[in-house]
């Protein structure tokens, strides 16, 4: 062979080299079909879309759990190449291993051939491997519809290629959508601002595992937000505004299997059952007023008497009376609902009706222009009950209150500046500093800057072998974290508000001026 055939032939294996890993990279990267992704649940959390029951049994007394408490990845791993723990050393499940051509010798001197897709089903329901051998007591024996481990068996096939998108050797992918137009134009801008200048921060100081964090922004909007996630690749998102479509958008998320960390929303909805892949970083404006109705009947200013609630008819403005009704079934308070259309509150007309229970105090959920007529009638009659508003329900006009409503009016806020520690507020006014953040919209800023400082604690704490699955897994395990800013912030299997309460303050109208008067009041219990 000629010098020049040998250069042909190098350049010609070369070539076939790129081709395979151009294409094997894209294999990676390719959608599960849906009996995968069926499968794929089974192998993660050992519960089935289908709702139907899977049972693990253990050891020699088939001790039987639910399928949720034995998971395949516990001790394969989310990639099946199994991690060594408790002196259990779990077998290489990819098919590459599970298939080799010659059989397989496990160090424990047991021998089997390969595994076809019947030895799959057999080592999963009945514990034995392809020779007949038992497998160890460890491995739990599954029982499941057929369909369930059909789709297992197929989900396995792909176990070991099977990575997220969104992920490469050197970055992984951040999304968000933020409003481009109109009003919120400005504050959509300075979101984006902070969570660049935080990612170029991780990146300037070696990102995370050598991964560089890459951020990717559409505008808000359902198909926008589709059409990031999948054109983009996006791995995971961060600071996505949600706020007045949060039951067309959360959805999204869900669909697509995509983790967000502290969407921009008053309105948190964790679902039931739970929506896995948001994790909302404080309560929202009902999750606030839950802690407001604590607050008072812990300190005694209902005793016997009742609860009113009146409240501007809207989608957002229902939901903070559902979290009102629910913390009244937990406090045992009685309450009285009262609904009106934007605009039209009759003032006098509520007033003269709602007092006739004489309630302790009336939870006003409009604008403070409204809240300001109620007042000013009620004192027409001399008639002074507390007055509970709404997290950012205090606008200015409310200072203009009646004198009599002094120390009666209650607001919440989701923090407060006993939270900001002084290596906190060091951190991020530096960072303001050397990125020329804007001054503009600070609550805004502190929200991204404190969601993309929990992502990328998970993303690190996860570590090399990344997945979407492991990091929903990890925030789930973040207890207490400090941001510097905000409350500490606890997530869990269950929780998926990080601050779950509030801090109440008064409004002394003299001074016209908030005060605090509590610490931080929960609402986990």
């Amino acid at each position: 062979m000629s010098r020049n055939e040998i250069r042909i032939l190098f350049g010609v294996i070369r070539g076939a080299f790129a081709i395979l890993l151009v294409f094997g990279s894209a294999y990676a990267q390719t959608t599960l079909t849906p009996q995968e992704t069926r499968g794929k649940q089974i192998y993660l959390l050992g519960s089935s879309k289908s709702g139907k029951d899977i049972l693990a049994y253990i050891g020699d007394s088939s001790l039987e759990v639910p399928g949720t408490s034995m998971t395949c990845a516990n001790c394969h791993g989310m990639a099946g190449q199994g991690k060594s723990e408790g002196g259990i050393d779990p077998s290489n499940i990819t098919w590459e291993a599970l298939t080799k051509p010659y059989g397989i010798t496990h160090s424990s001197g047991r021998k089997h051939p390969a595994y076809t897709a019947r030895g799959l089903e057999l080592a999963i329901t009945r514990g034995v491997d392809p020779a007949g051998n038992k497998l160890l007591n460890a491995m739990p024996r599954y029982q499941m519809s057929k369909e369930d481990l059909a789709d297992l068996v197929v989900y396995l096939k792909r176990l070991g290629t099977d990575l997220d998108p969104g992920i490469t050797e050197n970055q992984v992918t951040i999304g968000t959508s933020l409003p481009a137009s109109g009003p919120l134009a400005e504050m959509g801008q300075v979101v984006k601002d902070v969570v660049n200048a935080y990612f170029a921060e991780v990146n300037f100081q070696g990102g995370v595992y050598n991964r560089r964090l890459q951020l990717k922004v559409s505008e808000t909007g359902r198909a926008n937000i589709e059409r990031l996630i999948n054109d983009e690749k996006v791995f995971a998102m961060t600071s996505a505004f949600l706020a007045g479509a949060e039951r067309d958008l959360i959805p999204v998320f869900a669909n697509l299997e995509v983790p967000l960390v502290g969407p921009l929303t008053l309105d948190p909805q964790p679902g039931t059952p739970l929506n896995r892949q948001i994790f909302y970083l404080l309560s929202g404006n009902s999750g606030q007023a839950r802690a407001l109705l604590s607050f008072l009947k812990q300190r005694g200013d209902f005793k016997d008497r009742r609860l009113a609630v009146i409240y501007h008819r809207s989608e957002l403005n229902r939901s903070i009376v559902e979290g009102i009704e629910l913390q009244c079934e937990k406090e045992s308070l009685k309450k009285t609902v009262y609904e009106y259309e934007g605009g039209n509150l009759d003032a006098a007309g509520y007033v003269n009706e709602v007092r006739k229970n004489d309630p302790a105090a009336v939870f006003v959920i409009g604008s403070s222009a409204e809240t300001l007529a109620f007042m000013t009638e009620a004192a027409k009659v001399n008639w002074f009950p507390l007055i509970l508003l709404q997290g950012g329900g205090a606008g200015g006009a409310i200072f203009d209150a009646p004198v009599g409503f002094d120390g009666k009016i209650f607001v919440t806020v989701p923090t407060s500046p006993e939270d900001q520690s002084v290596d906190g507020l060091k951190e991020f006014r530096a960072l303001a500093e050397k990125y020329n953040l804007p001054q503009q919209h600070l609550a805004a800023q502190v929200t991204a800057y404190s969601s993309a400082k929990v992502l990328v604690e998970a993303l690190k704490r996860v570590g090399k072998d990344l997945s979407r699955e492991k990091l929903i897994q990890t925030l789930e395990g973040l207890y207490e974290f400090p941001t510097g800013l905000t409350p500490v912030l606890t997530f869990g299997p269950n929780r998926r508000i990080g601050a779950m309460g509030a801090y109440v303050l008064v409004i002394d109208l003299k001074e016209k001026k908030l005060k605090p008067v509590s610490g931080w009041v929960g609402t986990e219990k």
